[in-house]
């Protein structure tokens, strides 16, 4: 694009009018259009690769990358950190749960994979030796085996990298918690982040945070004293800037005083845990850039690998891929984040890529795909019409019950969107078993296709017509909300301008990502606890996004009970009614319903027990995990005329524990009942 030097060029790419697109210009002409070789060079402590556009640097044995020169800047990383403190992969996990140490993917081991004027890849490795293993006393050696490995193209503005994580049979048990890639860039350079279009401005430096006001939890800070006077009185906290991972393809810093952009492009999900809307962090304060691969965040304990004794695995992580680019002189540096998602959809259109020298990592003629269409079956809305799966999401996860991707860690999954057609196609798949999931926006539950698919290398399997049955059992006599796994169709306040981020205040899409949202909830509803009455309210305005905990001290909080008031001309007293609810987040939550009966002088109809770890509430998600209810009614439960639900969050230690709803319908029974309560820690009484 006119302005931005990307520095990249393809090594078949020859000149365009006597120049060459990018930085790429100060090749000479004897180059024949060709971009310089890739060299390598070693020493005891450090290996460099040098493609003529970038030059990074690592320790040996340890693969701690300490250095990036480009665009004429000696550093992109934070000279003022140790080495080791630049850029690494680490690891947090436990050998039980509730226990957790961080362990830093450190090779012992250097090994040239590859070397050739077109591709340096490069290793560093690791061997866990469980001959050495105290199991009492040692916990820093995370029994896992490491190949942690980086790339560099000839032509190519950036470096790929990617791991090799493997336990063998025999080994000890352990819980992995969180695995990720960290780059920290000079914080000199870097002030301006872009997470998204709507998502992207000055952020304050790791000094501003460390001289504010820490408020409810230590990642939340008000800048009272920031170097940039425009911060002033801003909130930071990293966890506005998750995203889920369907949406999570690049982000990074830009520097406007040297024109540079550095950039996280994540070309292809497979390797994640927990699926397409399973959320993490990004870019944030420091400057830093994550490569997130599997963590809790969003989801808690549920999302935990836990390898039993003995449990073999093996498992390859990337390659992602990190892009730099800078703008022309006098040209707009804003241009670099247009570029760099351009430069995301071509990575994206690559995958998977053919130059990674793993065996691990299948190429595309190793990897198979599969197509059909869905459809979905709900007589009691569609005139006994089929719907087509518009925008369905379909995937392909390990084998297991009807919606278990969402904490799915260990295995790979495959995800596409369906068009408006529910056709779809899904492409790349590593060889495997797996189980074919979906579900589709405005459907309430999930679909599973009845048998397992095995995937060979080349294989394009067709299912044909897939029919999906959303769970109903009979005529909806009201709903509230969308069945969409969010809570973003209800009201979200604006926040307390004590505590905004400026940053985001612009999007109202976003305006969950502000701070302290839980605490207008008091404000809003002083005297009593929300009243949604059907067919007069409006979910839109008068349904809080989550039902949290009402505070009525420093550190005392209380329950709270939300009313749903509906009419009801006719009761069959014979006959069953069902109330569906799906959650889209719940954090140490029990949720009690109740019909018609005053909640302090009766026990609940319905309870949860204790669910979800989610904490969305606190870090500004608009989902977590998603829950599924679908309870029994008696009409002898019901009265003619008005009616109430009583929804009552009952656990109050905390500001950040309640739920948000997804969506609540209530039906007459008709036909077979198809009551799905698909969580063991879920009672009826």
């Amino acid at each position: 694009m006119q302005g931005v030097v990307s520095a990249e060029m393809d090594v078949t790419r020859r000149r365009s009018k006597g120049r060459l697109i990018g930085r790429a210009e100060k090749f000479n002409e004897q180059d024949e259009g060709w971009p310089p070789a890739v060299t390598l060079s070693v020493t005891d402590e450090h290996v460099v690769i040098d493609n003529g556009i970038l030059k990074v640097t690592w320790t040996v044995p340890e693969g701690q990358l300490i250095g990036i020169h480009y665009a004429g800047v000696d550093n992109l990383l934070e000279t003022h950190n140790k080495e080791s403190n630049r850029g690494y992969w680490d690891i947090v996990w436990g050998k039980m749960k509730n226990e957790s140490y961080t362990y830093w993917l450190i090779g012992s081991t250097f090994k040239i994979i590859r070397e050739d004027d077109n591709q340096t890849e490069i290793s560093f490795s690791s061997r866990w030796n469980p001959a050495t293993w105290n199991s009492s006393t040692d916990y820093s050696s995370l029994p896992i085996n490491l190949d942690k490995r980086y790339i560099m193209l000839r032509g190519c503005s950036g470096f790929h990298s990617y791991a090799i994580l493997e336990r063998q049979q025999g080994w000890p048990s352990a819980n992995i918690y969180q695995i990720r890639a960290v780059f920290k860039l000079h914080g000199d350079m870097f002030h301006y982040m872009a997470v998204s279009d709507d998502r992207q401005g000055i952020m304050p430096t790791l000094l501003d945070r460390e001289s504010g006001q820490i408020l409810d939890y230590k990642e939340a800070v008000l800048l009272t004293n920031p170097s940039n006077p425009e911060l002033k009185g801003q909130v930071d906290d990293k966890y506005q800037f998750s995203s889920d991972y369907k949406d999570n393809k690049v982000h990074g810093w830009i520097s406007f005083n040297s024109s540079i952009g550095f950039w996280m492009i994540m070309p292809s999900n497979e390797f994640r845990s927990a699926g397409p809307v399973k959320q993490d962090l990004t870019s944030h304060t420091g400057p830093i850039t994550l490569a997130m691969f599997h963590s809790a965040h969003y989801a808690g304990l549920n999302v935990t690998m836990e390898f039993e004794e003995g449990e073999p695995w093996k498992k390859v992580f990337g390659p992602f891929f990190i892009y730099l680019n800078s703008a022309c002189e006098n040209e707009d540096a804003l241009l670099l984040w247009d570029d760099a998602k351009n430069k995301m959809s071509e990575e994206v259109r690559s995958w998977p890529y053919e130059f990674p020298s793993s065996e691990d990592f299948p190429k595309g003629d190793q990897r198979g795909s599969v197509k059909g269409q869905l459809l979905v079956c709900d007589w009691f809305i569609a005139n006994n019409t089929l719907l087509f799966g518009h925008s369905a999401w379909v995937g392909l996860a390990q084998p297991g019950e009807v919606g278990s991707w969402q904490t799915e860690t260990k295995g790979y999954q495959f995800w596409t969107k369906a068009n408006c057609y529910g056709n779809f196609t899904i492409k790349g798949v590593r060889e495997g078993n797996y189980s074919l999931y979906a579900w589709v926006p405005g459907h309430l539950g999930d679909y599973k296709y009845m048998h397992n698919i095995s995937i060979t290398p080349g294989c394009k399997i067709n299912l044909g017509i897939l029919i999906f049955q959303p769970s109903r059992n009979g005529p909806t006599l009201w709903e509230i909300g969308v069945p969409d796994r969010t809570a973003a169709e209800f009201f979200v306040p604006e926040t307390d301008k004590l505590y905004e981020n400026k940053l985001i205040a612009h999007s109202d899409c976003n305006r969950f990502r502000q701070y302290g949202l839980w605490k207008r909830y008091a404000e809003l509803y002083p005297l009593g606890d929300l009243k949604f009455t059907v067919g007069v309210s409006n979910f839109s305005r008068d349904w809080f996004f989550a039902q949290v905990t009402r505070q009525v001290s420093n550190a005392t909080f209380k329950s709270t009970t939300w009313h749903i008031i509906f009419r009801l001309e006719d009761v069959e007293l014979c006959a069953n009614y069902t109330l569906w609810i799906t959650l889209a987040s719940a954090t140490e939550s029990d949720l009690q319903v109740r019909f018609n009966v005053v909640p302090e002088l009766s026990d609940p109809h319905f309870k949860t027990t204790m669910i979800g770890r989610d904490n969305a509430i606190a870090r500004h998600g608009i989902h977590g995990l998603y829950w599924l209810f679908g309870i029994d009614i008696p009409g002898i439960w019901l009265r003619c005329g008005h009616n109430t639900i009583y929804l009552t969050q009952s656990r109050h230690q905390s500001p950040f524990q309640g739920i948000m709803y997804d969506y609540i319908r209530t039906k007459l029974f008709s036909g077979a009942h198809d009551l799905h309560l698909r969580f063991s820690s879920a009672s009826v009484t």
